[in-house]
């Protein structure tokens, strides 16, 4: 299947990737690998935070503390300056406030001043500048439905989507810098059906209890997410450097969860892969993709 007709980009000119992410840690659950594989192949990879995470709850129980609650967001910036440098990124912080992630039943509204009730026209325009600036070649994001239905990750991709459309079009945010248009953008799913099922059964095969069972036997099969995979970039040898990257934030992961109990030389034989979908493309790729600048190099 062939997807998009422009032209790549020059002979050596440095590849760009943007990933854009809602709150300090994402960048480390979603995509780590791939980012640090790119990082070491020369290709300049920004993270963009949309949010401060000042709303996050403490995850990990040895750090939760009244103490660490106060002071959430500048321990979340350092944790992040942290995971930056295991994978080599650079990062950019966007300011916005995070929202939360509203419990109960009714949910309660989310607070004034977060960025999930932000003007969607003002945080596109800043991104547009972010995006005519860095001249990504390629950008990544969530779903539409954010991965999961955090109000941060579904305006994530709503914004991340307007400003991708927007960025390349001289007509629109004309005081945000010269036009550009990325050639590529990117949906992250982790966490999908095939990947939690292969890991699950060699688990079992190993006689280790699978953190991934009850998910599974709780799985809503959904029609629309049958094709959803289009690209699985092989990054295995850097998740180690991912864990790393993922531990950095220690308020948020517990290292003794779920998240770690799947030994990493299975996942390596396992499945070996980071997997996206292919959202938007100018350029013309065939399907399915081991490579996110397939038919920009």
């Amino acid at each position: 299947m062939l997807i998009g007709d422009n032209d790549a980009v020059n002979s050596g000119e440095q590849l760009r990737l943007v990933c854009v992410h809602a709150h300090p840690d994402d960048e480390s659950s979603k995509g780590a690998a791939t980012m640090a594989r790119y990082v070491r192949e020369g290709v300049d990879v920004l993270v963009l935070t949309l949010t401060d995470g000042s709303r996050g709850s403490v995850l990990n129980p040895a750090l939760d503390t009244p103490e660490t609650q106060a002071n959430i967001t500048e321990i979340r910036a350092k944790e992040m300056d942290t995971a930056r440098d295991i994978l080599g990124v650079r990062q950019l912080f966007m300011g916005w406030v995070d929202s939360g992630l509203p419990e109960g039943d009714p949910l309660p509204p989310l607070p004034e001043g977060c960025f999930a009730l932000g003007d969607l026209e003002e945080q596109t325009a800043a991104l547009v500048e972010v995006f005519r600036k860095e001249r990504p070649h390629v950008v990544t994001t969530y779903d539409e439905n954010g991965g999961y239905p955090h109000p941060d990750h579904i305006r994530c991709h709503e914004v991340t989507i307007a400003a991708f459309e927007a960025a390349g079009d001289p007509d629109r945010f004309p005081e945000a810098g010269e036009p550009w248009q990325p050639l590529k953008l990117y949906y992250n799913h982790t966490f999908h059906k095939d990947r939690l099922v292969a890991l699950n059964d060699a688990m079992i095969e190993a006689g280790l209890e699978s953190p991934y069972a009850e998910w599974l036997a709780n799985w809503e099969d959904k029609p629309e997410d049958a094709d959803r995979l289009t690209t699985r970039v092989p990054c295995g040898e850097y998740f180690g450097t991912r864990d790393a990257a993922l531990i950095a934030h220690a308020t948020q992961v517990d290292p003794n969860g779920r998240w770690f109990s799947v030994p990493l030389d299975l996942q390596q034989r396992v499945w070996p892969t980071e997997d996206f979908q292919l959202a938007r493309s100018h350029v013309a790729s065939t399907l399915p993709e081991d490579d996110l600048f397939a038919g920009v190099r």
